[in-house]
C-alpha cells in the first residue's frame, strides 16, 4: 500500500465481491508443482484460462498490500517483475523486507500513484493483478483488461473487490482473503500451498474463539490516525472486514452501527459518549502510532480503554490479506488479557 495512495484502499475494500471459482484439468502435487492445466477461474463476470503458471506478473498499486503479500505468502515472489505495492509495516518478520526486494519495474507512476497503460503494456506481462476492477479503467489511464488480453496477459482482481458487499453473507470477512489466496494457488498450481496457508490460519483462529467464547464480548475502536478524510474522527472503522476479526477476537465493534459505510464520520461528542473496552490504532503515516493511542486515551478518559491502558498497534493484517489471524490474535490480547 503506497502511503500517498489510502484512498484507493478504501475503494478497494467498499468495492464488493463477486464469487471467483476454477476448474483445472487436474489436481496439483503437494508442494505446490505446477500441474493441473489449464486452469480456468472466473473473475469479475468473466472466464480467464491460463494454460501454464504465469511468470511475468505485474501487480498494481491501488492502496493495498493484500495482493504481492499474498504472493509472497504462496512462495511467488520470483514470478513478479514489477510490483507497486508497498506498506512500510507489517505484522508478518521480514515482510517489508521481502516486499523492497520486489522489482519494481522503474515505472514512472502517474497520477494515481499506479502504473499507467503504455509503462504497463512495455512492461510485457502475463498476468496482471489489480486490487480493484477499477484498476483496469480506460478513462483513469489504465491498461484494460482487454488491451491486456491482447497482449497475452490475464487479468484478476479479488473478489471481493467486484461489484457487490463481500463473498460472505453479504459482509467482508477473513473468508475473502481465503478466496484471494485460493484464486492464487489455483492460477499458479499452487492450490496444496495455499490450502496449507489457509488451514493454519484457521487453526490459529479457532484456537483464539475457543478461548474468547464463553467471555464477555469487548468493543473495539479501530482508527487510523495518520487517515483523515474529513472531520476529525473520519478514520473510525465502520464496516469493513475487521468487524470479522473482531468477532473471532470476542470483541464487537463500538461503532458498528454508526454507518453502513467503510468508515463512519463521527463528532466528538459521539467518540466521547461510546463505551470502548478497547483501542486498535492502525499505523498509516505515523511516527509514534502508541503516542497516537496516548493522545486518545487523554482526550478520553472515561473509556476503559484509557484506564486500563488496553490497545493494540496493527497495520497490514487489519485489512484484506494473508494475515487476518495475527489481528484475531493480537487484538483478543488486548481485548481479553490473560486469556490468551
Amino acid at each position: 500500500m503506497n502511503l500517498k495512495r489510502l484512498p484507493l484502499a478504501v475503494v478497494g475494500l467498499v468495492a464488493a465481491a463477486a464469487c471467483s471459482t476454477a476448474t483445472a484439468g487436474s489436481t496439483d502435487q503437494a508442494g505446490g508443482a505446477q500441474s493441473g492445466y489449464p486452469v480456468t477461474i472466473s473473475n469479475c463476470g468473466k472466464d480467464y484460462t491460463f494454460q501454464k503458471a504465469p511468470s511475468r506478473v505485474v501487480v498494481m498499486n491501488g492502496g493495498s498490500v493484500a495482493e504481492v503479500s499474498a504472493l509472497l505468502e504462496l512462495g511467488l515472489g520470483d514470478k513478479v517483475v514489477a510490483n507497486a505495492q508497498s506498506y512500510g509495516a507489517s505484522e508478518v518478520d521480514g515482510r517489508v523486507e521481502a516486499i523492497k526486494k520486489l522489482p519494481t519495474g522503474d515505472i514512472k507512476l502517474n497520477d494515481l500513484y499506479d502504473i499507467p497503460r503504455e509503462a504497463m503494456i512495455g512492461l510485457n506481462p502475463d498476468f496482471v493483478i489489480s486490487t480493484y476492477d477499477g484498476g483496469f479503467r480506460a478513462e483513469a489511464g489504465f491498461a484494460t483488461r482487454d488491451d491486456l488480453a491482447a497482449i497475452g496477459a490475464n487479468t484478476y482482481a479479488p473478489a471481493s473487490s467486484c461489484g457487490a458487499v463481500g463473498t460472505v453473507g453479504g459482509k467482508p470477512s477473513i473468508e475473502d482473503s481465503y478466496a484471494l489466496l485460493r484464486d492464487l494457488g489455483k492460477v499458479f498450481g499452487v492450490s496444496a500451498k495455499a490450502e496449507q496457508v489457509i488451514a493454519d490460519a484457521e487453526k490459529r483462529v479457532e484456537a483464539v474463539e475457543a478461548k474468547t467464547a464463553k467471555l464477555a464480548k469487548q468493543n473495539a475502536m479501530l482508527i487510523i490516525p495518520g487517515m483523515a478524510m474529513g472531520g476529525e474522527f473520519s478514520s473510525v472503522g465502520g464496516n469493513g472486514i475487521w468487524n470479522d476479526i473482531f468477532a473471532k477476537a470476542g470483541a464487537v465493534n463500538a461503532f458498528e452501527g454508526a454507518t453502513q459505510d467503510l468508515f463512519a464520520n463521527l463528532s466528538a461528542e459521539q467518540v466521547a459518549k461510546a463505551d470502548v473496552d478497547v483501542l486498535v490504532v492502525v499505523n498509516y503515516m505515523s511516527a509514534d502510532p502508541k503516542a497516537d493511542a496516548q493522545k486518545l486515551f487523554d482526550r478520553f478518559p472515561q473509556w476503559d480503554a484509557a484506564k486500563n491502558k488496553r490497545f493494540v498497534v496493527l497495520s497490514d493484517s487489519v485489512y484484506l490479506g494473508p494475515s487476518n489471524h495475527l489481528a484475531v490474535e493480537a487484538i483478543a490480547k488486548a481485548a481479553h488479557p490473560g486469556a490468551l
